[in-house]
């Protein structure tokens, strides 16, 4: 029993990475839940694979600075804003003819621009001072 339910944590933290790949061409599909999962998934069955989600250079950063809530570098939030509404916008006024389809389509991102307006902006090099600081202090803590 325990050994199917590492294999179904596994096919379940596979699947999300997949979701979340999708995700970031598909704006509706959320990415940072899926890969969230992942992680947690990946965490509880396969060392291997959560070793491999979390040194994936396009994923791994992103999922350690959200979990322990440093939050998302303001380029990748401008990205992500920007490609929200360049992709949204074009189906809500080219692709979707129903008026109330557009207006659900444009809440939507409007609730997503405010879920990544509002998560915190992570500015390594502010922790990068901050680190020499604690640093200095410490050090100046030993030399007493």
């Amino acid at each position: 029993m325990k050994k199917l339910k590492k294999h179904v944590l596994v096919v379940c933290g596979t699947l999300s990475v997949g979701l979340g790949l999708i995700g970031i061409f598909v704006p509706v599909l959320p990415t940072t839940p899926f890969l969230l999962l992942a992680a947690y998934c990946y965490g509880r069955s396969s060392s291997r694979f959560y070793d491999w989600l979390m040194s994936n250079p396009w994923f791994g950063e992103y999922i350690r600075n959200y979990h322990e809530g440093r939050g998302i570098p303001l380029k990748q939030k401008f990205f992500s804003i920007t490609m929200l509404w360049l992709t949204i916008g074009y189906a809500a006024w080219f692709v979707i003819p129903l008026w109330w389809a557009r207006l659900i389509l444009l809440g939507v991102a409007t609730g997503v621009t405010i879920h990544l307006v509002r998560v915190k902006t992570f500015r390594p090099e502010a922790e990068d001072s901050l680190a020499v600081q604690n640093y200095a202090f410490s050090e100046s803590m030993l030399d007493n």
